[in-house]
């Protein structure tokens, strides 16, 4: 590293801090760079440097938009009766990923983790919760979709009963869900651990 001018030896200390990335890793990204044309390199250098301040939440749900309103809440075609409450943006991706889902999204931008306090108001509840009790936004089911961990579980039982006094004070008729867990395909019984053989019994169909 000591024999790399010094803007690349820069360059690559920063792809080092990443998540994932090596000191060889970071050599490698710092030289292909280096390697991009002109045109390519200037584009990216703009994209990084208006990041933050080009990229706002979304109004509606949170989700991360250069625009007031994110895309997929302007998308007419999907179901806007039903929200899926997600812990972090990756989470949403994952679901437009596969192309599964219909409905919009809430994003909390995190969940409660009392260990290293963050506590209820430290996330987007209130957003939610206020948007439920919005005349203007007409729900019919909320899917809790944290994930299947201590401090996803406690977040979505903590959600649900706020949810439950909102429907018992409005006599609102909006189904709250929970996304199923168990076995994943192809997983050998030998091997699956107590809580997943569990979630696995309570969330069995009739087949």
């Amino acid at each position: 590293m000591s024999t790399l001018p010094n803007n690349l030896k820069q360059i690559a200390y920063f792809f080092e801090r990443l998540p994932g990335i090596g000191e060889k890793t970071a050599n490698r990204l710092a030289f292909y760079l280096l390697r991009l044309p002109e045109r390519d390199l200037k584009d990216f250098a703009e994209n990084v440097a208006t990041l933050k301040t080009r990229t706002k939440f979304c109004k509606n749900c949170l989700n991360l938009t250069e625009e007031e309103i994110c895309n997929i809440d302007q998308d007419s075609s999907r179901d806007h009766e039903v929200i899926t409450v997600v812990e972090e943006v990756l989470d949403l991706l994952s679901f437009e990923i596969g192309n599964i889902y219909k409905g919009v999204y809430h994003v909390l931008h995190g969940k409660i983790d009392p260990l290293n306090h963050i506590g209820p108001e430290d996330i987007h509840i209130e957003h939610l919760l206020s948007k439920v009790k919005n005349p203007k936004f007409k729900v019919k089911e909320i899917i809790l979709a944290m994930n299947p961990d201590m401090e996803g579980e406690s977040t979505a039982m903590f959600i649900r009963d706020r949810l439950k006094e909102i429907k018992k004070r409005t006599r609102a008729k909006f189904k709250i869900t929970r996304l199923a867990y168990g076995l994943p395909i192809g997983a050998s019984l030998e091997y699956a651990d107590y809580m997943t053989l569990r979630k696995s019994i309570e969330g069995r169909n009739e087949f």
